[in-house]
């Protein structure tokens, strides 16, 4: 599996964020299970929580294990497990929860040069990192491989199951990248919350953050990182991203 680039970013209301990635529509395949540590350092961020008792994102360590299996050539399923903070000022080390994923694509997206999906998230949360126990997330991808360049765009929402429609939340991911050679890539992404789909936040409310990032695939093991700078009030100044990921069996022989 090579996921690419990042999620979603914090916003009003929300603690610090465990995926940063930006979804390419690639799933690992068929019968072939794969692991990715996403691990995000913020040393410059917001020094107060998104609500009561959240985490605190400034000076915060955060990430999750993503376990990933190929169960057709169009769908993965995924579980979070777990979502953990190693340190935080406010908490220390902490159990966040856990999320599951299903990841709907089109077949073989690499060799396409239109590719899209939908990925669907259900997420139970710690009280100190969401404030609602119950969260889930829409994410759709489109992107197109115009060779060397890449261009993907996640248009997701997100929702807490109050307020209906016009209380879901506008979250999108974006990434530009140049591909080097097969086994490396340099990118531009940026992440936003805009607030709610019924009424977007002031500018200086919203979050809204840059990366740069770079991704080496090899036999072994697959790595992005990146460094993340916000640029509005609401926005964690400096965030690092680090994501490793490797296959843990082989594709089964027909």
């Amino acid at each position: 599996m090579m996921m690419v680039a990042a999620f979603l970013a914090q916003t009003t209301g929300v603690a610090q964020t465990d995926e940063i990635q930006v979804y390419d529509a690639e799933i690992a395949e068929k019968g072939v299970f794969n692991l990715m540590l996403h691990t995000n350092y913020t040393p410059i961020g917001r020094k107060e929580g998104g609500f009561r008792g959240a985490i605190i994102p400034n000076n915060s360590v955060n990430g999750t294990s993503e376990w990933a299996y190929g169960v057709t050539d169009w769908f993965e399923q995924g579980l979070y497990l777990p979502v953990y903070s190693f340190y935080s000022d406010s908490r220390g080390t902490t159990i966040n929860g856990f999320k599951i994923r299903e990841l709907f694509v089109r077949p073989h997206a690499e060799t396409h040069t239109l590719f899209y999906g939908v990925n669907f998230e259900f997420s139970v949360n710690a009280n100190f990192w969401e404030p609602r126990r119950i969260t889930s997330e829409v994410r759709p991808i489109v992107g197109v491989h115009l060779h060397p360049v890449d261009v993907i765009f996640n248009p997701i929402v997100d929702t807490d199951w109050t307020g209906g429609f016009g209380n879901l939340e506008f979250v999108p991911g974006t990434r530009i990248a140049y591909n080097l050679n097969d086994k490396w890539a340099v990118a531009a992404e940026e992440y936003d919350d805009f607030g709610t789909v019924r009424h977007f936040n002031a500018a200086h409310d919203q979050f809204h953050e840059v990366w740069a990032v770079f991704d080496h695939s090899s036999k072994i093991v697959n790595i992005e990182a990146g460094v993340g700078v916000g640029y509005t009030a609401a926005s964690d100044r400096l965030t690092f991203k680090v994501m490793v990921s490797r296959d843990l069996n082989s594709k089964p022989k027909n």
